[in-house]
């Protein structure tokens, strides 16, 4: 008889089912049984054996140890031991960090439903004008709901920073909207409602993707991105209708009283709301914030789809390429002075390179579902909601393409 059996055998006064002819020892290792379906995977015992042999405090390392002595290493034995057990609160931690990553996925699902909505416009035709505002009035309080005093007073020490990306939002890019408006009407010869479009694009304040955009390049700036953000959020309830009756009154009615209005309950009475909420009732933030990025994604999607899906056959005509064309001149050259002009600026600051790319997402990245939201509500021209539709796909396709370039860059940097 074998040791091993021999082992078995002095352990309870009998022989255990498994032949000993079974056992193969490998040098080093734990031996390989070939065990029928239900035995244990370690000793080979039924675990109703263990039961009624009073062995039910005995651990399964100890058994196979006593089992095949010298055959276990004292690292198996402890990593198996030290092993925690899967539990029901790291599953739910799991989805908790698939929900809150949900906005990594928003490049993709904005292209998506672009394809989608030229594709197959009907799957976005249901998401008419009239929840544009109900939408956007969401992401604004996802946006309240996510910040806190702690950022703002954080990001506050760095005024001349804020100050930058201000008067890149709310002076550059108006005068660039205005610029490629006008090329639109002199060179391209395109209707004065589509050039107004433009205009109206570049008029309101920066978008909240581009705190995401800052955070997944420079986490650190991720702060000052959302104040620089919040201040043209919180001041575009009346710098926003002022540049549209600078730029546009000559051209098309502008109800200032009505924008001012509009942009009060779909953009800073959400941000209030989700600020309060998160002040006072934290624990309701905490049991609603997982769910608000899959939301944001979603509606985001809706938001961007929509436009497209509405004003597919004007964008597919002759104007909406020109149209195209001009867009994406008027984002790429808001990124470019955004970066260039704050290398100049602060070129004798150690986070330069940083605050470049930071300052250019804020300059190129503006909040187009506002601008698409205003133009469905004080523009009887339905031509005046094509460039902000276009804007919003191509401002986050743009911007986001940023994002995968420098990180790229930076890791090459480590490297």
């Amino acid at each position: 008889m074998s040791a091993n059996s021999q082992l078995l055998h002095r352990f309870h006064g009998r022989q255990f089912c498994f032949p000993p002819e079974n056992i193969r020892v490998k040098p080093d290792k734990v031996p390989a049984t070939s065990f029928p379906q239900n035995f244990s995977h370690f000793s080979g015992l039924r675990s109703s054996s263990l039961s009624h042999l009073g062995l039910c405090k005995v651990s399964k390392v100890s058994l196979i140890r006593k089992c095949a002595p010298g055959n276990i290493s004292p690292e198996w034995s402890s990593s198996y031991a030290s092993e925690p057990p899967k539990t029901l609160n790291q599953e739910e931690v799991s989805l908790l960090t698939i929900l809150k990553g949900a906005n990594s996925f928003l490049p993709q699902v904005v292209l998506a439903s672009t394809v989608l909505a030229l594709i197959y416009p009907p799957s976005f035709k249901w998401f008419t004008n009239r929840y544009y505002a109900p939408a956007l009035g969401f992401l604004m309080f996802a946006v309240g709901v996510n910040s806190s005093e702690k950022d703002f007073l954080e990001a506050f020490r760095r005024p001349g920073v804020i100050l930058a990306g201000y008067v890149g939002q709310f002076v550059i890019k108006p005068l660039l909207g205005y610029l490629f408006g006008t090329i639109a009407l002199i060179i391209f010869g395109l209707p004065t409602s589509l050039a107004a479009g433009i205009m109206l694009t570049s008029c309101v304040s920066g978008a909240q993707l581009s705190n995401y955009a800052t955070f997944l390049t420079d986490p650190s700036m991720a702060p000052l991105s959302i104040v620089m953000t919040s201040l043209s959020t919180a001041t575009a309830v009346f710098v926003t209708p002022c540049l549209s009756l600078l730029l546009i009154g000559k051209k098309l009615p502008v109800d200032v009283k009505g924008m001012v209005s509009n942009i009060v309950q779909i953009v800073v009475t959400p941000i209030a709301t989700g600020l309060l909420l998160n002040r006072f009732f934290p624990k309701i933030c905490e049991a609603i914030r997982p769910l608000l990025p899959p939301l944001s994604v979603f509606v985001t999607a809706l938001c961007v789809g929509a436009p497209l899906a509405l004003n597919v056959e004007s964008l597919m005509s002759p104007s909406g390429i020109s149209v195209l064309l001009l867009v994406i001149a008027f984002h790429l050259v808001a990124f470019v002075s955004g970066f260039t002009l704050t290398g100049i600026v602060f070129h004798d600051l150690p986070d330069v390179k940083a605050l470049q790319r930071t300052i250019s997402y804020e300059t190129g990245m503006q909040s187009s579902l506002l601008a698409l939201a205003l133009a469905n509500r004080f523009f009887q021209d339905p031509l005046v909601s094509i460039p902000p539709a276009i804007s919003t796909v191509i401002m986050s396709l743009m911007g986001f393409s940023l994002v995968m370039l420098w990180a790229r860059k930076k890791e090459a940097a480590v490297e």
